[in-house]
């Protein structure tokens, strides 16, 4: 049986550049991926773009118990590293609105590019791998798969990923493997997910996109105030400015058991209450018909569909039902339909720099696994390949040879 000196355990963004980074400094490595290819969530990342990473990689975009972590990767493999690793393997990218993408607007030619260098250095790839059991030997360690084949190494990486989108390969069980070691576990939940709500309104408006600002509201207490897109939906409420709340709101759901959750929506982010108050009093002195009142300030479909605000309301209940207007929040859609985990294996047992576990030496984390959360923008796939490519260097020492 041969001995490998790094065995990784799951074929994504973080494992891949793990594989490369241990694989350039002559050492031996093997893949252990679980599915029939690698990669599979690079592909579906970004609508098929693949948000590579963002132009300000800093650590404050990262949830708050990681933010040490996250800042000793990215001292040894910041942003600038990640464009030249993959300017060096003939990726060219473009940048919008701080967002980095590869040229092609191609996930695909992300991948390749990655496969390309896989194979160049030769690191095998052992597919339809589902790791069961790792233990440990004294030095050495032995990596088992649910079909009863061994691997045995030096050191292992698991880089199995969350539970979003488990149909590809991503289903929570790196997390158990990491509890059966002994390891300590963040309830994974849902994140950037859109949100189940029960509301008249959401059955009326389906379909329908606004520009919108939202904030979650957990026991009363409101949260940070995002704008973007937001989509009415059969199940809720959903679109960017949604999606970017929902992690607070996921937490208070899931992990916390609180019930007295919501979203407050501003559905006219782009006038002030007083202005908006006057507005309408201007409206309703030309006599406009209670369907006409929202003519040219919301799309026409909401306009009729909210002219109940103005049937038998003052005008200080209208603008603040469009300008806060509450929707409880009963859940949200699930690991299918979000785009990140939040949660994972604590912060606190891996040690900053090598990101190697404190509890069992020669094992090591990286990418979604842990308790790594970064907001939408291409933060969580920029945590993916440096803490990927840092648990396959040698004592800290980049490689880009």
């Amino acid at each position: 049986m041969k001995h490998y000196s790094t065995i990784i355990i799951g074929g994504g963004a973080a494992g891949i550049c793990a594989a490369i980074s241990t694989a350039r400094r002559g050492q031996t490595v093997v893949v252990c991926e679980k599915t029939d290819r690698i990669g599979k969530k690079i592909l579906a990342s970004g609508d098929g773009r693949c948000n590579l990473l963002n132009e300000d990689l800093s650590e404050t975009h990262y949830n708050t118990a990681s933010r040490e972590l996250v800042k000793s990767v990215f001292n040894q493999f910041d942003k600038s590293a990640i464009l030249d690793f993959f300017r060096n393997l003939g990726l060219e990218v473009y940048v919008r609105e701080g967002r980095i993408f590869p040229i092609t607007n191609q996930a695909a030619s992300v991948l390749k590019v990655l496969e390309m260098e896989l194979a160049r250095l030769s690191v095998p790839i052992e597919f339809n791998f589902d790791c069961c059991d790792i233990t440990f030997s004294g030095s050495e360690l032995t990596v088992a798969s649910r079909s009863g084949k061994t691997i045995k190494g030096d050191k292992v990486i698991v880089t199995g990923g969350g539970k979003t989108y488990p149909s590809f390969g991503s289903d929570g069980s790196t997390f158990e493997l990491a509890v059966r070691l002994g390891h300590t576990l963040v309830q994974p939940v849902p994140s950037v997910v859109p949100l189940v709500v029960k509301d008249a309104l959401c059955n009326k408006l389906l379909g329908q996109r606004i520009f919108a600002a939202a904030r979650s509201i957990i026991n009363g207490n409101p949260g940070q105030t995002i704008t973007g897109e937001l989509l009415f939906t059969k199940y809720g409420l959903s679109g960017t400015c949604v999606l970017d709340v929902s992690e607070d709101i996921s937490i208070a759901l899931h992990r916390q058991g609180k019930t007295d959750v919501a979203i407050a929506v501003d559905m006219l982010p782009f006038i002030d209450s007083k202005q908006l108050k006057s507005e309408l009093a201007a409206r309703r002195q030309k006599g406009l018909l209670s369907g006409d009142m929202l003519t040219g300030l919301l799309p026409n479909k909401m306009s009729a569909a909210m002219a109940y605000l103005f049937t038998g309301n003052d005008l200080d209940t209208a603008v603040s039902l469009l300008k806060d207007r509450h929707f409880k929040v009963t859940a949200t859609r699930g690991w299918n339909d979000a785009e990140f985990t939040s949660g994972g294996v604590s912060t606190q047992e891996i040690v900053p720099g090598t990101l190697e576990s404190s509890l069992h030496r020669g094992l090591y984390f990286a990418g979604e696994v842990i308790d790594v959360n970064g907001q939408r923008g291409g933060y969580n796939l920029g945590w993916a390949w440096a803490s990927g490519f840092v648990t396959g260097l040698l004592q800290g020492e980049i490689s880009q040879s």
